[in-house]
């Protein structure tokens, strides 16, 4: 099963701010058309990437995935191509084990780069970027690593 869920209140207060408007206004992703890979997370609030600039921005949202499963995070086309905005990582991987992680329930945050000519406006509730979800394969060789992290953010090597 997969499903995208808000984070608590708790972790929200944490990372982001202690207004339960704005938690309550946090939209859950979802495709746009039928036939769209891609599930849209939208900006909670508004704000300008200036030339040059990188903005670390939270989502709010949380994924659970099944076990061979990643969701792979990209900016949307239409940023990049036309705008020169990138994420910082190029693709974001959140793999299964980081949902509701000892260190942050798995909330899910990007890190978004102007590399364009000119300063990028954000508004609330804009398409920001996509998550795409992705079967992955493992070697039959692999030694047994069950217990080796936490399933946080950078818990496999900083």
């Amino acid at each position: 099963m997969r499903y995208f869920e808000k984070i608590s209140f708790e972790q929200f207060k944490k990372d982001i701010s202690d207004d339960k408007e704005l938690y309550d206004s946090i939209l859950l992703p979802k495709r746009s058309t039928k036939n769209s890979a891609g599930y849209d997370f939208k900006s909670l609030t508004s704000f300008t990437l200036r030339k040059g600039e990188r903005k670390k921005i939270p989502l709010g949202i949380k994924v659970k995935l099944e076990s061979d499963e990643v969701l792979m995070i990209v900016v949307r086309s239409s940023m990049g191509f036309k705008h020169n905005i990138r994420l910082c990582n190029q693709v974001g991987i959140i793999d299964s084990d980081y949902y509701n992680n000892s260190s942050n329930e798995g909330h899910v945050w990007i890190c978004l780069q102007n590399e364009g000519e000119e300063d990028f406006s954000i508004s609330e509730g804009d398409n920001i970027c996509q998550g795409i979800f992705v079967k992955y394969l493992t070697v039959d060789n692999e030694e047994d690593i069950d217990n080796l992290r936490n399933g946080g953010f950078g818990s496999t090597n900083n």
